[in-house]
């Protein structure tokens, strides 16, 4: 399902910053050398996470599922001069190519990338965090809400992506198991009394979640 028409986006596109050279090369080289390559942000989505980042002025960002890197540079753009960005992802044949971007966006020293599973790793740190990007399989999502909630400040903010699933998630009849994982940490977020939500149609849709 087209979330917004062609014509629309192209316009909205139009009216952004341009991509900064380490993204547009992150967006070429993923398209063209990278498996399932639209689980990259873009440069939209990536617009919209910087300004949520520049407006929080995070001291620390948790990201869960990095990809080839494009939203953690976005996220890191609104950091704090001292502040730190934890991003966290299972596939280790992309970690060379990643750390290099990072290295070219001159915030090697201010991510910290960890290969691993995210479910194991984020008991390890024990970290306060203004803002959590959470972007990785959509079985574990309402896992990883439930061991998250308590290392976010309050008034901080939860972004959680893929939440329409292109549509899926109004489909009558039968569901396939990510639609329903999807529905449920939904409804489950709906529901939470620690946070209030709303969902952004942008791409694949967006659910972003306040601390109360």
């Amino acid at each position: 399902m087209e979330i917004i028409p062609k014509p629309i986006e192209d316009y909205l596109l139009a009216n952004i910053p341009e991509e900064l050279p380490v993204l547009k090369k992150i967006n070429r080289d993923t398209y063209a050398e990278v498996l399932m390559p639209r689980m990259l942000s873009g440069h939209y989505q990536g617009r919209l996470l910087s300004m949520f980042s520049k407006m929080i002025r995070p001291e620390n960002i948790l990201e869960i599922g990095t990809f080839t890197g494009y939203s953690a540079i976005c996220l890191a753009e609104g950091l704090q001069e001292s502040g730190k960005l934890y991003t966290i992802d299972i596939n280790e044949e992309l970690e060379a190519r990643v750390r290099g971007y990072f290295k070219e966006a001159g915030l090697d020293n201010k991510i910290e990338y960890l290969i691993g599973n995210a479910l194991e790793i984020i008991p390890s740190l024990n970290i306060n965090f203004d803002l959590v990007f959470v972007d990785a399989d959509k079985a574990n999502y309402s896992n990883y809400f439930d061991l998250v909630i308590n290392k976010v400040k309050k008034g901080g903010i939860i972004i959680a992506d893929n939440v329409l699933w292109s549509g899926k998630v109004i489909q009558e009849g039968k569901l396939d198991k990510d639609t329903e994982k999807i529905l449920n940490f939904n409804k489950k977020i709906q529901d939470h009394p620690e946070v209030e939500n709303l969902i952004l149609p942008v791409r694949d849709g967006l659910m972003v979640m306040r601390k109360l």
